[in-house]
């Protein structure tokens, strides 16, 4: 049996899973979270096997919940779900240490067989998502230039993108205002931006937020 915990802000969204996954044999929701507090607390439950995270859960973005979980219990395998389209985003997440990512539009069927695949210890990947990874493998150039930054810097990233300010950024990563802006002018550096509206655009643009 495939112990499974949702993490999402809406609660019919949950409904709908748990709903959905009853019907499978080998699957069963052990746990919800609504919001990203609870869902980082989720690395603490031993008896989880695989946990099903919204992108743009309430109160953290979903990319700094997958990092709080990584750096909890690493083998905790995290399957992402989202608004935008798998080929999007979904290499990203990856990188940052997802073990699968879906789009809401995907088939019911998918999604119990997305769980079983990141249970086994393998990554989940759409054929167009494959591909992707085929062409990148092959060509270089093709990597975005949001590929280069390094994880911390793509979190930094994100929430400059959403209006945090730096301050604020400062306290919730328990940095200082001075490392935050070291950080922002790598992040302006490699994608070759110079503001925050810019960093929002970009952002917007490359489907990284929902």
């Amino acid at each position: 049996m495939i112990q499974i915990a949702l993490a999402d802000d809406h609660a019919i969204v949950r409904a709908g899973l748990r709903h959905i996954l009853s019907k499978e044999v080998d699957l069963r929701v052990i746990a919800e979270a609504e919001n990203g507090r609870e869902a980082q607390m989720l690395a603490g439950r031993e008896d989880l096997d695989v946990v099903v995270l919204d992108l743009s859960i309430e109160d953290y973005c979903g990319v700094d919940v997958l990092r709080a979980l990584r750096l909890r219990r690493p083998g905790l395998p995290v399957l992402m779900v989202g608004q935008t389209p798998e080929t999007h985003c979904a290499i990203t997440l990856l990188r940052l240490g997802a073990r699968g990512y879906l789009g809401r539009g995907c088939e019911v069927a998918e999604i119990a067989r997305a769980i079983r695949t990141v249970h086994r210890g393998r990554r989940y990947v759409t054929p167009a998502v494959a591909d992707q990874l085929a062409s990148r493998a092959g060509d270089e150039a093709l990597c975005p230039p949001h590929d280069q930054l390094s994880d911390r810097e793509f979190q930094v990233f994100l929430q400059l993108a959403r209006g945090t300010t730096i301050g604020r950024l400062a306290d919730h990563l328990a940095l200082s205002v001075k490392t935050v802006s070291t950080y922002r002018s790598r992040v302006m550096g490699k994608l070759g931006l110079s503001s925050n509206s810019e960093l929002t655009y970009y952002a917007l643009k490359n489907g990284l937020m929902q």
